[in-house]
């Protein structure tokens, strides 16, 4: 198994869901992506929605929240939501734990498929935070860019997510590339969206780094192959390929959120440069 010294890693699956393959690929040309990854009949490709649980001795802490409860079926239908596959609290479950465990909720950044489990109505139809014990750790930068919001990200940022946390108190705002907690790093990002934190979990032995959308899915490993949702292609194309680079030096785990099929995988470098090795599931990581 990994070995992350004070922290037990999970895979908590969340659930399923779907983005247009184009938006996910951006220039690439569809009769290249569609040979990595199969689109539906709306174009949409699968999406897993995975964060990442750590289980330490005085703390319980989860990265990310995946897409949480659809808004309506409206919102469900056009990203294809499957709860049925899994599901946050289920799965919380699975572990052996309950929503009321959970200490700290890091955010990598306030889309909704990455915080809308954050939050869940209550028994009068209102949206509340859905871990009562949490405090919520989010960069300050993005905090302040997803309150203002722009165009591009209008649609992935919700009131129905980022409002309840505001009037809960319980955010914690981080400062740049800084230790969140014991053992845990910020690594800020700002192509993908301004001041995204991809999450580096040093074990000693090993060390895990939740990349979040700097690296969606395995198939985007390569330069070009970014997002037409980025807010700065050119500057992601900078921070992937640096970040990969750095990784491949000091053998760092990647954990993916949104690979259908991956949770973690090594690098190796190349002739063609970093290419991904060992591609598994968590429980499968060998120290």
């Amino acid at each position: 198994m990994l070995d992350l010294g004070r922290y037990t890693p999970h895979a908590i699956e969340t659930g399923r869901f779907g983005l247009d393959g184009g938006a996910m690929f951006g220039i690439v040309p569809k009769p290249l992506w569609e040979k990595k990854i199969t689109p539906d009949d709306k174009n949409r490709i699968p999406l897993a929605a995975r964060c990442l649980l750590l289980e330490g001795r005085d703390r319980l802490i989860l990265i990310d929240a995946g897409v949480g409860e659809p808004p309506s079926e409206k919102f469900a239908d056009i990203f294809a939501v499957d709860r049925e596959h899994s599901e946050l609290l289920r799965s919380l479950e699975e572990a052996g734990f309950e929503a009321g465990d959970v200490t700290d909720v890091i955010l990598t950044h306030l889309h909704f498929d990455h915080c809308g489990g954050t939050t869940r109505r209550g028994e009068g139809g209102d949206w509340q935070p859905a871990f009562e014990h949490a405090r919520y750790h989010v960069q300050r930068g993005h905090w302040e860019w997803a309150r203002t919001s722009n165009p591009k990200e209008a649609g992935s940022f919700r009131d129905e997510n980022i409002q309840p946390l505001a009037d809960s108190g319980a955010v914690e705002l981080v400062d740049g590339n800084e230790s969140i907690l014991p053992g845990i790093e910020a690594l800020p990002v700002h192509g993908h969206t301004e001041a995204q934190q991809i999450v580096k979990i040093d074990g000693g032995d090993d060390t895990l780094v939740y990349v979040a959308d700097l690296l969606p899915t395995t198939r985007h490993l390569k330069a070009a192959w970014t997002m037409a949702y980025d807010v700065r292609p050119m500057t992601t194309i900078e921070e992937k390929t640096d970040f990969l680079d750095k990784a491949e030096r000091n053998d760092w785990t990647l954990f993916f959120e949104h690979d259908p099929d991956t949770a973690v995988a090594d690098l190796k470098r190349t002739e063609d440069g970093v290419e991904l090795a060992a591609p598994r599931a968590l429980e499968t990581a060998a120290v």
